[in-house]
């Protein structure tokens, strides 16, 4: 690729999404732009990018961006998350809301591993949270990934990122070559595409936030926006769950750690003042 389309690409991804892509990384940008041109059929990268710079069409701007924004996902990754969910955020939140809903979204939920982990994890403790009313919902940029997750259908080597045994024989059947997960733990998901830079306030108010790997994935000045976005969308007295490694602290006001349990926060209490 030449230096200047690179740098079309780079600056399409951080104006549009926040996305910081390492122009560097030659070899990363061909092998996710490869695909799109030939699904756009062009004959090239090159081309593809010629054509961006004449037509300047919306679609195929996209298309490019939703490409460099694809993430490393995995059944139940890192382990600890889950278990806090499991263990402590969803019996505390099914004895404060007392019958009324629990809202979870999955934000930047790639191929779906995660909010379907949550959903596992839900159906699976359904005993121990009598009346609790759980809705989950799962956004991200690609349309892509959405499809694919919304399919419910995982490799060999997918399964195998993460899936305990007992959860794939629960919740999973067979079916050809991939594993198909079943109807009433992906019919507990609601879809959406949305853009976690843009403005949120259609998307409505929820009690537990993962948005976990995508503060590190962006342009310096879009991660106080992504915290600010984040935090008008939760609930004050939700969580909001990071990437391990990822802080909030420094970048914005809006959130505070939970003390000892890293990558967990809450809304800041002074932040409505604030915003």
């Amino acid at each position: 690729m030449r230096t200047e389309d690179i740098d079309l690409v780079v600056q399409l991804c951080a104006a549009r999404a926040g996305l910081f892509v390492d122009p560097d990384k030659t070899y990363l940008l061909e092998s996710r732009l490869g695909p799109v041109a030939r699904r756009e059929n062009f004959g090239s990268i090159d081309d593809m990018i010629a054509a961006l710079r004449t037509k300047r069409e919306d679609r195929l701007a996209w298309a490019i961006v939703e490409c460099m924004a694809s993430s490393e996902t995995a059944f139940f990754r890192d382990r600890a998350p889950f278990n806090l969910f499991r263990d402590e955020i969803l019996p505390t939140l099914a004895r404060l809301r007392d019958g009324e809903p629990i809202r979870i979204w999955s934000a930047a939920c790639g191929s779906g591993q995660e909010v379907y982990s949550l959903a596992m994890t839900i159906e699976d403790q359904r005993a121990l949270i009598p009346g609790a009313k759980l809705e989950l919902f799962a956004s991200d940029l690609s349309e892509r990934a959405l499809e694919k997750a919304q399919s419910g259908l995982y490799t060999q080597f997918e399964i195998q990122r993460g899936l305990p045994i007992r959860q794939l024989v629960r919740h999973f059947e067979k079916a050809d070559e991939m594993w198909a997960l079943a109807p009433r733990i992906r019919q507990m998901v609601r879809w959406r595409r949305i853009n976690l830079v843009a403005d949120l306030s259609a998307a409505g108010r929820f009690d537990v936030i993962f948005c976990r790997y995508v503060l590190s994935a962006l342009v310096e000045p879009m991660r106080a926006r992504l915290l600010e976005n984040l935090a008008r969308a939760l609930s004050p007295d939700g969580f909001l769950f990071l990437g391990l490694g990822e802080t909030a602290t420094g970048l914005s006001e809006a959130f505070q750690p939970v003390s000892g349990r890293p990558g967990l926060y809450a809304r800041n209490p002074s932040f409505r003042a604030a915003a």
